[in-house]
Order: structure tokens, then C-alpha cells, then sequence
């Protein structure tokens, strides 16, 4: 998951924290002082970003040596050390923070994909991920809900077609929307899957009526429309559930049949993971 822009975003994540000079450091670290800080877990949950962290030290100092003793998507305690990294003393005050951040933030979301995964348990519905995303992070977001154990859904408005209410409001209805996306594919040479989202079952007959989709999400049905939708559409499409779907009633959308829920929350309200980077003397 180390790409090209990701090694790009580090640098300017770096610029943004550091500025001219961590001033603070480098008043009172000698240049040439060595150290070792270890990463100290300190509430439950599961790991993510540890490869990310090793591209930020290695970014910002190569000689920095990473020992890492529990990888990503592994459950921790607290208490628990996650890896220990070594060098200067000065390059490792400075990458603290913005390592804590993403490991805190990405190992939030794992744990919280993680509830949800096994809340599924026993039934063949998957949870996805949405666009709901920190701008500049979803690709790290959506990486930490893979770990967690969920799927992802889209990227982004570029890998699949979406046809949402408003797209279907505006296009003057369904079956235009349905028509137009196939025209749009077919013209510009893509092959990308088409989901459209109904809002009720005059809505969903239309769908069935028109056909040309891969997956229908069903918005905001109560448990026992879900239910009833599922019977209707008969297997013929993939089925999603989406739209007021809180952890509680999670199980309920799952047992009425569904292959897949979206859940915003995942990314979009979670809580970090408690952690720190302490100096080991």
C-alpha cells in the first residue's frame, strides 16, 4: 500500500509539522545524542499502520532501525509494545507526533471495523466502508478497514458508477440514469460496475423492470422491508443496505439477507487509539 503519493503526502506532512525547525528539539538534543523509543499501547484494540510508520521513519531519517514485534490486524492489550525504533534522538522526537496520529487514527478504525466484523459473524453479509473519509487520508482510512477485517467500497467517484438519488432526480429518473450510464461506458470505453440506489419498492420495480445494474442499495428500508426487498430482487443482483444503520440494529439488516451494509461511521465519527512513543533510558 507504500505508494508514490503516499511518499509524497509524508513530505508535505512533515513540512507541515516541522516548519523551518523543531525548535524545541533542536535546542536542547545534541546533535549527534542516540536513542530508542518504544510504541506503548494503551487501550485494546487492533493495530494499524505500522508500515505506514515504517515509511515515515525511514522518509525522514534512513538510519533509523524499526524492530517491530506485532504487525497490523493483530489484537493488542495494554500495555503491550508494538515495536521499538532507534537512531538519533532528534529524528525521533521529530516524527513522533505525526506517527502517533496516523497509528492512532488508522488503529481506531480497525478496531471499530473489527465490532462490526463480528457482529456479522455467522451471516454472509460483509460490511463496506463509504466515501465518508478524512480529505487527504482515505486511502490510509480505507487500508485500516481492510486490516479491521471490512471491505471497501469505492475508491472514489472514479471506480464504479453510483447512481444515487440526486443523479437519478436529475437524470429525470431511473431508467434514464441506468440508460445514460450505459451510453457513458460504452462511449468512453470503460468497464466499471453500476450500483443504483432505490428508495422505495416503486423504485425497486423500476430497477428490476430496466435491469443493466450489478448491485441494488437499498436506502434507509426498515429491517422487514429489507427483508422483503431481498425476496423480491430473488438473487439476481447484489444487495446493499444503507442509511440510518446504527452498530445495534447491524445484525438485524444482516439476517434480512443482504450481501453487503455500508457503514459511514466506520471512518467518519471513530475514535483513536490510545497510544504513546516513549523514550526507553
Amino acid at each position: 500500500m507504500i505508494s508514490h503519493d503516499l511518499k509524497q503526502q509524508i513530505a508535505g506532512w512533515f513540512a507541515e509539522d516541522i516548519g523551518d525547525g523543531d525548535h524545541t528539539t533542536l535546542s536542547c538534543i545534541p546533535a549527534d545524542a542516540e536513542g530508542k523509543s518504544r510504541l506503548i499501547i494503551k487501550e485494546n484494540g487492533i493495530l494499524a499502520g505500522v508500515e505506514v510508520a515504517r515509511e515515515l521513519f525511514k522518509t525522514f531519517d534512513p538510519a533509523l532501525k524499526m524492530t517491530v514485534f506485532i504487525p497490523d490486524g493483530a489484537k493488542i492489550q495494554v500495555g503491550d509494545v508494538a515495536f521499538i525504533v532507534e537512531g538519533k534522538v532528534r529524528s525521533l522526537l521529530q516524527t513522533e507526533r505525526l506517527m502517533l496520529n496516523i497509528l492512532q487514527r488508522m488503529s481506531g478504525i480497525a478496531t471499530r471495523t473489527s465490532q462490526y466484523v463480528k457482529a456479522l459473524e455467522g451471516t454472509k453479509t460483509r460490511v463496506l466502508d463509504t466515501r465518508k473519509t478524512t480529505p487527504g487520508l482515505r486511502m490510509l482510512e480505507k487500508e485500516a478497514v481492510k486490516i479491521g477485517g471490512g471491505m471497501n467500497h469505492r475508491i472514489g467517484l472514479f471506480d464504479m458508477i453510483l447512481l444515487k438519488d440526486n443523479h437519478v432526480d436529475f437524470a429525470g429518473g431511473i431508467e434514464n440514469a441506468i440508460k445514460r450510464a450505459h451510453e457513458y461506458l460504452k462511449e468512453n470505453g470503460k468497464d466499471l460496475k453500476i450500483e443504483i440506489e432505490v428508495r422505495n419498492f416503486d423504485e425497486l420495480n423500476r430497477v428490476l423492470q430496466t435491469g443493466g445494474i450489478d448491485r441494488i442499495m437499498l436506502d434507509n428500508f426498515t429491517p422487514a422491508n429489507t427483508r422483503k426487498a431481498v425476496e423480491i430482487i430473488g438473487g439476481r443482483y447484489e444487495t446493499e443496505s444503507s442509511g440510518g444503520i446504527t452498530f445495534d440494529t447491524l445484525r438485524v439488516y444482516a439476517q434480512a439477507g443482504v450481501d453487503f451494509i455500508s457503514v459511514g461511521a466506520l471512518t467518519h465519527t471513530v475514535k483513536s487509539l490510545d497510544m504513546s512513543f516513549k523514550a526507553s533510558v
